[in-house]
């Protein structure tokens, strides 16, 4: 895989390591496409070059594209391909926006295709928020550069100067004559025109799509269930699979009884699949491969598997707490430092610490993982619901030894992602069997797989402590923060001294003159990946939880004790990364002032408030709970209040939306019990006990 196709810029991506990968030549291995790859907080950044489409792609019927986001036929219908993961979050339509703005494109003849895995769309990984922020620039030049096209070719019609033309919903319009053509009837003709290199932008005074509120191409189909998602996906003579895992991670098979699961009616076949190391991330098992899914299922459950659990099987969620709490007292890799926190705590007047730990959590996607492949001698299909179609034709690749244009990667709508659906090993384990078997092959997950088998939000412990004035204000802040980490899970040379794609720098807005962030590796091989806000939720939760500690030492208001700490409006660089904490400070003046803050509530209510920067994508965020505690001491969330700020918001509605599932996300992370190890195992296993917020207990 050529290191100019898959990764043009990773976000947060270490300078020196991308160097080095570009030192080693233009090829990567898997252990060096998963260490530069996972760095990317879940996202990729792609390339601001537009390629022009071959001319044979413009066909005799007059069919006009100029590049690979934009097609436009003679009856008008403008195509516009999105090249990111639909999860629910909106990105099918917000996309086709930024390409329809600057195309100045009759919205109503707007559809939609999704692009399969090809490195013309640049990066393609979906995640982190990454997706508006990206596609802005590389968007807006696609859409740009097809209107001034069209106004060429107008303007060659009419022999007239394309200054005196002008695009408007669809058409050109020349001004002196008022005469009119669409864009459909000038696709012969642009189809002959050179594409501009750097076409004028509209300024966003003008935009007319671009921060309006607009309704979801693909709404009505979901709704109706025409839409197809991962799990519906069907083609001719597809076999489906279930495939049983040690319940401890890094078990092995002992014996299992194959004659018991083909006595099943329907199962046609028992294979062995092979775990396969960090890149594809699989953990293998025996695979039922059968005539349908029920069949597939009730074999797996008669074949009696027994398991040798192996070093993890005595691993509970007890140990691991211990196991934090003893490295919480050795000294951190510092992660970000300023002044000197440690002489400035021993000449305070009073020091507070916490630790705050946080369990694992499973991210419990509404669909099930499944995929389809169809392995062939001469070539691969997959039908992903995957976050990162080019990994997973990555690692098909490395299984089939075929190269990637003979791999093709379907990108199917997502039954809800949130960072689970960035790891392959699904997607691996339908192509490690559909090229066993020689047919097609679709791998369905079931609920109790995807709980137990889950890539988690990884449990933490973090220690903070302050050093305070005697007017209560911190002098000194320590934040260290125990937790696994990444590198086991993507490096098998890992040594632990530090984590290759450790990205755990909580961005910290407040004005502390001593500050000191720091990072302790904590061994423990539950497998874990990126949960909803990447790494931030965790980080956020301790700090403004510990800013409430200080506000009640200090007997100081908690919004004024954070907003003193924001007086003065600074900026802080975090690599290439800029945190400007006046954005920070308007939000949560904005929160407090919608929530009324201040106000009388009723008896036993409370109001809490919290704010962090997500700079990773350029977002600001505070929010305001209103909070109540039974007598039996039930915590109840009644109302909540958020105010972001991300810059030029696209469609607004999609925005809300995200910001509402985070809410859920959160409310779910605290209000209910989560992920628990016994004996190496995870007790939970479905929706019954573990548990996510349901419409009648959400707050308004």
């Amino acid at each position: 895989m050529r290191i100019e196709e898959e990764i043009r810029r990773m976000t947060g991506m270490d300078r020196a390591m991308h160097r080095a990968s570009l030192a080693k030549g233009t090829t990567l291995n898997r252990r060096d496409f998963l260490k530069v790859s996972l760095t990317a907080s879940g996202g990729l950044l792609i390339a601001w070059n537009i390629p022009r489409v071959a001319a044979e792609a413009v066909d005799a019927a007059g069919v006009f594209q100029p590049n690979p986001f934009v097609r436009i036929d003679p009856d008008d219908t403008v195509t516009i391909w999105v090249a990111k993961s639909e999860l629910g979050q909106g990105v099918r339509t917000a996309l086709p926006m930024i390409v329809a703005e600057e195309l100045e494109a009759d919205w109503s003849k707007v559809r939609i295709e999704q692009a399969p895995a090809d490195p013309k769309y640049g990066g393609q990984g979906t995640g982190g928020s990454h997706s508006v922020q990206q596609s802005w620039v590389m968007l807006r030049r696609a859409g740009a550069a097809t209107r001034e096209m069209l106004i060429e070719a107008a303007a060659r019609t009419w022999k007239a100067e394309p200054a005196t033309c002008r695009a408007v919903n669809g058409a050109v319009e020349h001004a002196p004559t008022g005469r009119r053509m669409t864009y459909g009837a000038l696709t012969a003709t642009a189809a002959g025109i050179e594409p501009p290199e750097n076409p004028p932008l509209k300024d966003p005074t003008d935009f007319r799509i671009v921060g309006r509120s607009m309704k979801r191409i693909d709404g009505p189909k979901i709704v109706d269930g025409s839409a197809v998602y991962g799990i519906d996906v069907r083609i001719p003579g597809l076999r489906y699979a279930t495939i049983a895992r040690s319940p401890v991670w890094g078990g092995r098979m002992v014996r299992f009884e194959e004659s018991r699961a083909m006595a099943v009616r329907g199962v046609r076949a028992v294979i062995p699949v092979e775990p396969l190391g960090p890149s594809a991330s699989t953990c293998g098992g025996i695979a039922v491969i059968a005539e349908t899914p029920w069949a597939a299922i009730r074999g797996r459950e008669a074949l009696k598997v027994e398991w040798d659990d192996g070093e993890y099987g005595s691993l509970t969620t007890e140990s691991i707490r211990r196991l934090f709490r003893e490295k919480a007292g050795e000294e951190g890799i510092p992660l970000h430092r300023v002044g000197d926190p440690e002489a400035a705590g021993r000449s305070a007047v009073r020091r507070i610490s916490a630790d705050y730990e946080l369990p694992y959590n499973a991210h419990a996607t509404m669909e099930p993982m499944n995929c389809t492949a169809n392995v062939r001698k001469d070539g691969c299909e997959i039908w992903a619901p995957t976050q990162f179609p080019r990994w997973s034709q990555h690692e098909a690749c490395q299984l089939t030894g075929l190269p990637p244009e003979k791999v093709t990667v379907n990108v199917p709508l997502i039954g809800g992602g949130f960072g689970r659906r960035i790891n392959p090993d699904y997607t691996v384990e339908a192509v490690q069997l559909s090229r066993a078997i020689g047919e097609p092959v679709q791998v369905i997950w079931t609920r109790e797989d995807d709980v137990r088998h889950d890539r988690y939000n990884p449990a933490c412990l973090q220690r903070l402590t302050a050093a305070l004035d005697d007017q209560g204000r911190p002098v000194a802040w320590i934040h260290r923060i125990v937790e696994p980490g990444y590198g086991p899970f993507v490096d098998p040379e890992f040594d632990g001294t530090i984590d290759p794609t450790q990205q755990a720098v909580p961005f910290f807005p407040y004005d502390i003159p001593n500050v000191q962030l720091e990072y302790v590796f904590a061994d423990v091989r539950v497998p874990i990946g990126y949960w909803r806000s990447v790494d931030k939720q965790r980080y956020g939760f301790a700090m403004e939880s510990f800013v409430d500690e200080l506000a009640a030492a200090a007997g100081v208001d908690p919004l004024e004790y954070r907003l003193t700490m924001l007086r003065s409006a600074r900026e802080i660089r975090y690599g290439d990364r800029l945190l400007q904490t006046e954005r920070q400070k308007r939000v949560l003046e904005l929160a407090a002032e919608k929530a009324g803050w201040g106000r009388t509530l009723p008896d036993g209510h409370a109001l809490g408030i919290a704010g962090y920067p997500y700079i990773s994508c350029q977002s600001y965020a505070a929010e305001v709970a209103e909070v109540s505690i039974s007598d039996t001491g039930r915590l109840s969330v009644h109302r909540v209040v958020c105010a972001v700020d991300c810059g030029i918001a696209v469609n607004p509605d999609t925005i809300r939306a995200q910001i509402e599932g985070g809410v859920v996300f959160g409310l779910s992370a605290i209000l209910y019990p989560q992920i628990t190890i016994r004996d190496g195992r995870v007790s939970e296993g479905n929706f019954d006990d573990y548990e996510i917020p349901v419409m009648d207990v959400l707050p308004d």
